[in-house]
């Protein structure tokens, strides 16, 4: 039987990785392995500095006190004891579009599933007014992660889905949005008078591309765009190769 490691970074309590482990059960063996706690915006982070704890939740669902990497590394070593058919990472509480992916946990776990030779996916969900809605991404989820169960992917590819809130119109094939991303860092005072920072939710100002991710949900789409973890700028290697490099550089 297939198996199908599930993960996220909202938690392994969260309504959106129950969803979606329920929608892929019909498909595979469906194991859970996700943080304890909330672990968004941390990227593709590995503990290192720390030991790491595996706790059983229930029946074929674990938790870890560490990222989604880490997630993704302990299920392989010590949960499933092997490498499963399929990761898929979510649902997670909000859109994972554009430049947001490099932030993302999420993507995180999906990118090292690709990292590892895994298929992978990752999925999220429009976070409307701090309202969610699970089902139509789990569905997506479903519908893709068969596909590739059958026919496979492309070698070091991982696939970022991202479903609007309400009726949607189907599936879109996308690229990764682009746009000037300006972090809002606000400073407070604490009751000693000492200054403290929150960073913000970064104001965005989109560049236009009709096969945009960003514009696809905007469109009331579902974005499916196909990602690598060869971050290579091809397009300046040319650029770099004409450059008076002959010379050793001073040490």
């Amino acid at each position: 039987m297939q198996r199908i490691l599930v993960t996220n970074d909202d938690g392994v309590h969260s309504d959106g990785i129950k969803a979606l482990a329920e929608a892929l059960a019909r498909l595979a063996e469906v194991t859970v392995v996700a943080p304890m706690q909330e672990a968004s915006a941390i990227g593709h982070a590995l503990t290192l500095r720390r030991p790491l704890r595996i706790e059983r939740i229930a029946p074929r669902t674990f938790g870890i006190d560490g990222t989604p990497t880490d997630c993704v590394n302990l299920a392989i070593s010590h949960v499933l004891k092997g490498k499963p058919d399929l990761i898929v990472s979510g649902i997670n509480n909000g859109w994972n579009l554009g430049d947001d992916v490099t932030y993302s946990g999420t993507v995180s776990g999906a990118l090292e599933g690709a990292l590892l030779g895994i298929p992978s996916i990752a999925v999220s969900t429009q976070n409307r007014r701090n309202q969610f809605e699970f089902g139509p991404s789990a569905k997506a989820a479903a519908t893709v992660a068969e596909l590739v169960l059958e026919r496979g992917i492309p070698k070091s590819t991982f696939l970022n889905i991202n479903v609007p809130f309400g009726p949607n119109k189907g599936f879109r094939i996308t690229v990764q949005a682009k746009r000037n991303h300006i972090t809002v860092v606000d400073e407070r005072v604490d009751p000693r008078k000492r200054a403290y920072y929150w960073i913000e939710e970064g104001q965005n100002d989109w560049e236009p591309h009709d096969r945009s991710d960003y514009q696809a949900v905007r469109d009331g789409y579902i974005s499916i765009t196909p990602l690598q973890p060869d971050m290579t700028a091809h397009d300046a290697l040319k650029y770099l190769e004409d450059l008076p490099l002959d010379t050793p550089a001073n040490v």
